[in-house]
């Protein structure tokens, strides 16, 4: 048997065991442990788990991950993103829907402040929809806005996954974190614009706000929303400037906010822990991953099949139009069965080829697949931001409900989709200014 029906063979048997639950990290090296000895020799695959681990975690730009991680955790620990949340409120819940709103914009800052879509949802979904619930929100559009706009933790920057796009494409982090900064708050604004306009033609949606804010009651919510913010300044303004790493961004955001959380006195020595236990395990969670990316990447290369899949898409076409259809089919198919962290380095060895072949950006290309992943992250039948909120709030909704909330929000990631392939200006502007 050749090595390419080999390839094929076990790249399926994947999926099937991916589909069944399987954990995904065990899956890829199990699976690319045995298509190696069966390509060549049992020895040979053994050589390769001696030596490829540590060559691939032991780079530097990973070490960024678990800061911003911490970064994160040590933030919702401590409920440095309360104020920002309630000062929101104040300003924007007299617009139509305008408790929802705040959420979206809440989310954004928090996600920049965090890398993560699952902290970002988790976080806001105990602060901010019990807060929409009261006032009489459909549940729907209290779950479905959080369930969204906790995917701009994927996007805006410090993200997780534009690390890990990054570190695998060999592009730079901080060039990838500048070009998802516009894209990430395009789509944030869609969300709001959607809204409103759903408000205002069905006001049953969201329940009238009759709370009114005092000038002082506004002047004092400003003064508990600088963590975040200033969060924010130290990482990305370092990030551009060029005054440090993002690897040296993330420790620097993680040791602040530390410092931010002891100053206020918000955080224990029991939410610190907590803080420190959930960063290990979304380390070892990803890193597990990571490793089996590695083997799966090198069981690839071998079978030929990422040549073999390139060669069949640009056979039909080299425009670069039907890439990134080709490559879209493919994230929205498999974002439905498969978690964000594992997609992508399940598909990057494929769909990578396929861009450089078609001579595209890989930071633009890197923005494109990472909105993809967002979306999959709210889409059925896993949409694991979705099962976070159903998580965090218990029987207060169902899960039909928060599938029902993102409907909308999901056509707006679409029209936030074509935006970023229309006008590329929206990810390469910045880092044309940084990176000059």
């Amino acid at each position: 048997m050749d090595n390419l029906t080999i390839g094929l063979i076990c790249t399926g048997v994947t999926l099937v065991l991916i589909a069944l639950r399987f954990p995904i990290g065990v899956v890829l090296g199990a699976v690319a442990l045995v298509g190696i000895s069966w390509m060549t020799s049992p020895r040979v695959a053994w050589g390769m788990i001696s030596a490829t681990p540590f060559d691939f975690i032991g780079q530097w730009e990973l070490s960024a991950a678990p800061m911003f991680l911490l970064m994160g955790y040590i933030a919702t620990s401590a409920e440095l993103t309360r104020g920002m949340f309630d000062a929101l409120r104040l300003f924007l819940a007299r617009l139509p829907g305008g408790l929802a709103i705040s959420s979206v914009g809440a989310c954004a800052f928090f996600a920049a402040a965090s890398g993560s879509s699952v902290a970002t949802a988790a976080a806001m979904s105990r602060i901010a929809v019990p807060e929409m619930l009261k006032y009489r929100y459909d549940k729907g559009l209290a779950t479905g806005t959080i369930a969204a706009s906790g995917t701009l933790g994927s996007l805006i920057p410090p993200s997780v996954l534009l690390i890990l796009y990054g570190v695998n494409a060999e592009v730079s982090v901080g060039q990838l974190f500048m070009a998802g900064f516009i894209p990430g708050l395009v789509s944030a604004l869609l969300y709001g614009v959607m809204i409103v306009i759903r408000v205002k033609v069905s006001p049953a949606l969201a329940g009238p706000v009759q709370e009114r804010a005092t000038r002082a009651e506004k002047v004092a919510a400003l003064r508990e929303v600088w963590p975040l913010p200033t969060l924010i300044l130290l990482v990305l303004g370092g990030i551009f400037t060029g005054v440090f790493s993002p690897t040296e961004a993330g420790a620097l955001g993680a040791a602040f906010a530390t410092a931010i959380a002891l100053w206020r006195r918000s955080l224990t020595r029991a939410r610190f822990r907590e803080a420190v236990v959930k960063t290990l395990e979304g380390t070892a969670s990803i890193f597990l991953i990571l490793i089996g990316s590695v083997f799966f990447t090198r069981f690839l290369a071998l079978s030929g099949l990422p040549t073999a899949f390139s060669d069949a898409v640009l056979s039909v076409s080299a425009e670069p139009w039907w890439i990134l259809f080709a490559v879209a089919v493919i994230y929205i198919l498999l974002g439905m069965l498969i978690d964000s962290i594992g997609l992508l380095l399940l598909t990057l060895p494929l769909v990578l080829p396929l861009a450089q072949g078609a001579g595209m950006d890989l930071i633009w290309f890197g923005i494109i697949v990472i909105k993809l992943l967002e979306i999959g992250l709210v889409t059925p039948p896993i949409g694991l931001n979705v099962y976070v909120i159903k998580g965090a709030l218990g029987n207060i909704v169902t899960l039909p409900q928060v599938f029902r909330g993102v409907a909308w929000f999901i056509v707006m990631d679409f029209a936030a989709l074509f935006l970023i392939i229309a006008v590329p200006a929206l990810s390469l502007w910045l880092p044309s200014l940084a990176y000059r």
